[in-house]
């Protein structure tokens, strides 16, 4: 497809989603004809795995994608997969993730407990002796489910746990699964907790089968989660076509951070071929007051998920460069200067700008643009060091 449409024409576009709530703007883009209003005419397609959607995007099966901010890298610097460049012009949302672990996991890591539970550092501690005192008894290692190896929640999974000592890779199992399975699994007993975004950790919860340990906002205070995404290629042949649809999910991003609009935005997103779940769980987690446990209790937090506030939308290359830090530091990129130099280009702030003229990098309220709770301020001109100060990595 070419840049060249007829005027009063509209521009057919596939783009592939997985049913999570940081689909919202791209679901509400479509659904309320933010899009049509653009020119475009978006078909979407629900897809169950990670793999599914990047390989139809890389293919050129879908022209769009909903996809984790760490595959648009990943397929960028050629990681896992084959090399196809990815342009991210436009952030779905920052942080929506949660670790929400078994009744069992909760219990024993409350009962190790030494400080606030709500503090990651605390429970890492704790749970670190959990895993000790399970390998003296000779039980089987504790699985953690995430998503896809290159995915937020793999990193905020093993950030989390390192900081209290925990090797992700010696000491516990991490499995993927897809993010819709991860309930059953929870429930099944093959998992023992897991890390996905929402509606997922809430579903356990109503279910009675898990508890939410964290906000993934407990964890880093502002972190990239999903993309909107095209091929390099695409994007150079498309540059009008591509302008419109940030403008569209700008405008949905907008729509969807008005409290007064959340009912609708929940209905749109609760329906069978979107998320399918029920409204209100929707509602719960774009409003940032979710219940954390089977008995009720509710946890509230303004920064649960961020869609269009506080410039969530625009892409931001040092969340980029935080992402490739984490590839560095569990072994699945070596470090180079000119490997994070391509990380950093995969987010393409100038490209948002450009669409809908909101020049400048706005003000995000964190220091380093990620709020990590363990370790040094992070610095994106000098990973090394920022990498040295950790104990447990791969080298």
């Amino acid at each position: 497809m070419t840049d060249n449409r007829k005027p009063g024409s509209l521009v057919p576009l596939r783009i592939g989603f997985i049913p999570l709530v940081d689909a919202a703007a791209l679901l509400v883009a479509v659904g309320k004809g933010f899009a049509r209003d653009e020119g475009l005419d978006v078909t979407l397609h629900r897809e169950v795995s990670w793999s599914n959607v990047r390989d139809k995007l890389n293919l050129g099966l879908s022209d769009a994608a909903h996809l984790l901010a760490p595959v648009a890298i990943a397929s960028s610097l050629g990681l896992g997969h084959v090399k196809v460049p990815i342009v991210a012009a436009f952030n779905l949302g920052l942080n929506g993730n949660a670790i929400t672990v078994s009744p069992a996991l909760h219990a024993a890591i409350m009962g190790e407990v030494d400080g606030d539970p709500l503090n990651p550092l605390v429970t890492a501690q704790a749970l670190s002796r959990v895993v000790a005192a399970r390998k003296k008894t000779g039980a089987e290692p504790l699985v953690f489910g995430m998503t896809f190896p290159f995915s937020t929640h793999n990193y905020q999974l093993r950030f989390w746990m390192a900081a209290g000592g925990v090797d992700p890779d010696e000491d516990v199992r991490l499995v993927v699964l897809p993010p819709p399975y991860m309930v059953e699994s929870l429930a099944s007993g093959h998992v023992d907790a897991f890390c996905v975004g929402a509606p997922w950790n809430s579903v356990a919860v109503d279910l009675g089968v898990g508890h939410i340990l964290h906000f993934v906002s407990d964890i880093l205070a502002r972190a990239a989660e999903k993309m909107l995404a095209v091929r390099q290629p695409w994007a150079d042949k498309n540059p009008t076509v591509l302008a419109s649809l940030i403008r569209a999910h700008d405008r949905a991003a907008e729509f969807i951070e008005v409290p007064d609009n959340r009912a609708e935005v929940a209905a749109i997103l609760a329906r069978p071929e979107h998320i399918g779940v029920d409204a209100e769980v929707i509602r719960r987690t774009l409003d940032g007051r979710l219940k954390v446990s089977p008995d009720g209790k509710v946890r509230e937090s303004g920064r649960y998920l961020l869609v269009g506030r506080e410039g969530a939308a625009r892409p931001d290359p040092v969340q980029a460069a935080w992402l490739y830090a984490q590839m560095v530091r569990w072994g699945q990129a070596p470090l180079s200067d000119q490997s994070l130099a391509i990380a950093r280009g995969v987010f393409r702030p100038d490209l948002y700008d450009a669409a809908t003229g909101k020049a400048g990098r706005p003000e995000t309220r964190v220091a380093d643009g990620v709020g990590a709770f363990a370790g040094p301020a992070f610095d994106p001109s000098a990973i090394t060091q920022h990498l040295d100060s950790f104990r447990i990595r791969r080298r």
